[in-house]
């Protein structure tokens, strides 16, 4: 039987990586066209949609390394970030399959979070 310490690392290098991944790409486009996302908000947006996602990429990597780094911070960094985006897809009218897999994470990223409060209660 998994113990939570176990669990919680597993969760805890998953939304570590992920985010770090998905950041670096935004500068290579090798997953997918990430300008394609920005859809109905680019109007809002001061510059160009290219700039503004490697923006993005910057602060999804600076939230995996948070995540690796500080977890229960981190968890909920990225539990708030993957709610926003799957909003802003939902607002925007499209991509709604990709709006449920970040919902999903995001309730995965709290799993962490209380995963990890759990744990470092148990430490003490």
């Amino acid at each position: 039987m998994a113990t939570i310490k176990q669990l919680q690392t597993v969760l805890k290098v998953t939304f570590g990586v992920v985010p770090i991944v998905a950041g670096l790409d935004k500068f290579t486009n090798v997953l997918t066209h990430w300008t394609d996302y920005v859809g109905q908000i680019q109007h809002m947006i001061p510059f160009d949609s290219f700039i503004f996602m490697k923006i993005v990429g910057v602060i999804e990597i600076i939230a995996g390394v948070l995540v690796l780094l500080r977890p229960l911070v981190g968890a909920y960094i990225v539990m708030a970030w993957l709610t926003c985006i799957a909003l802003q897809l939902i607002i925007s009218g499209h991509y709604f399959d990709v709006a449920v897999r970040d919902l999903v994470m995001a309730v995965g990223a709290y799993v962490l979070a209380q995963l990890t409060k759990i744990y470092n209660e148990q430490k003490k």
